[in-house]
């Protein structure tokens, strides 16, 4: 079992940054592909960016590309989310995931480890 536990979210404005941290306990974390996704009111919740186990590979949706920066720090067993230049439609619950799969996965059904999510809302 892994436990996720997400910090760092807030209130910010429009072209600032907010850095998110997934801190994991239990099993070894290094050995999962970790994503974060984000749920806005009314609207479905999407894979954000991902991070293979060894930090080698790395995803990120269309909409963040350039502007949000996936990381993770073995020793700490965490897992980051450096958000810059936020942008009102950024808002949103973001959630941190995590799957034992070996390769980097952007299907939301395989990540089987979920964190209860942080608040980022980006005011205009």
């Amino acid at each position: 079992q892994v436990q996720l536990v997400e910090s760092g979210g807030g209130l910010v404005q429009a072209g600032g940054s907010l850095r998110l941290s997934c801190a994991a306990s239990g099993r070894t974390f290094s050995r999962y592909t970790t994503g974060w996704f984000r749920q806005a009111p009314g609207k479905e919740r999407e894979l954000v960016a991902a991070i293979s186990w060894s930090g080698g590979s790395t995803y990120y949706a269309d909409s963040v590309k350039g502007r949000f920066t996936i990381s993770r720090d073995i020793p700490k067993n965490t897992v980051y989310l450096q958000m810059n230049s936020l942008k009102p439609e950024d808002t949103a619950v973001y959630y941190c995931a995590a799957t034992g799969g070996v390769v980097l996965t952007t299907m939301q059904s395989e990540y089987n480890y979920w964190g209860q999510g942080t608040q980022v809302t980006v005011s205009s």
